[in-house]
């Protein structure tokens, strides 16, 4: 969903729908983000032969289609539901859900500051999505760098401050990821327990409250380190901390051990 409505979907995009009626040779919705009707013909509904359109579609159902299809002057939208993926549907309501939940922080914020939601789309909603891509991209930026990620952006200081407090609690940071690769080696009778002992120091080493690590084995003498944390600076930091420790461990049980990017 976006705060600047657009007159009609493109042909191409994915779009939430509601299933309003079910007939023999088709599904008439109503498009949740457009607010305007659409139809999916029977040889939309599925890959398989559609016997009865009730067994694939209820009354009331919210579905994600492919807009496959559209008559501006008629204000015809044909939609398809079998050239929506798994994943493509997946991605599309994790998308949606984010930004209803945005929008309803930005009411929240509205209503602190005794504004209209309207008014709030237009002076904040909008510029905040033209500058980060979408509005619950930008409360994930306030997550992170708090009410200033607002103001640098544009936003007033009362309305940064007012989605700030709305969000938090709400809105999760995003993680990002890092990998690299140990190559651990040892020569002693004990070389795998040595080794075994040194990751699990690794990743205790690794500040569990702020990250999470994983180690798995490549193939002899690789194994694969995979941080996750709330920065790429805090994630690169525990890896490098990681792989010291356990390069200091093989080593002082008589290996040898080398890190890689």
């Amino acid at each position: 969903m976006v705060l600047r409505k657009k007159d009609f979907p493109e042909i191409g995009e994915y779009v939430i729908a509601t299933a309003t009626r079910l007939q023999e040779h088709g599904v008439y919705v109503n498009l949740d983000e457009f607010d305007k009707g659409g139809y999916v013909p029977i040889g939309e509904v599925a890959s398989t032969w559609v016997k009865n359109i009730k067994d694939f579609v209820k009354e009331g159902q919210k579905l994600v289609l492919k807009v496959i299809r559209i008559d501006d002057r008629k204000g015809h939208i044909d939609l398809s539901i079998r050239k929506v993926t798994e994943r493509e549907k997946k991605e599309k309501l994790i998308q949606w859900k984010k930004a209803k939940k945005a929008e309803k922080l930005l009411e929240n914020a509205a209503k602190t500051l005794n504004m209209p939601y309207a008014d709030a789309v237009k002076s904040v909603g909008i510029p905040l999505e033209d500058r980060f891509g979408d509005l619950y991209a930008a409360l994930e930026a306030a997550t992170i760098g708090g009410p200033k990620a607002l103001i640098e952006a544009g936003i007033t200081e009362s309305w940064a401050n007012a989605l700030f407090e709305a969000s938090k609690g709400h809105i999760e940071a995003p993680m990002v990821q890092v990998t690299g690769i140990i190559q651990v080696r040892s020569p002693k009778p004990r070389g795998v327990e040595d080794i075994k002992s040194a990751i699990l120091a690794g990743i205790k080493a690794a500040t569990p409250n702020e990250t999470k690590m994983e180690v798995t084995y490549v193939g002899a003498p690789k194994y694969r380190m995979e941080v996750t944390a709330k920065d790429y600076k805090t994630a690169e930091e525990s890896m490098k901390r990681a792989a010291e420790v356990i390069i200091s461990e093989v080593t002082d049980a008589g290996g040898s051990g080398e890190f890689l990017r």
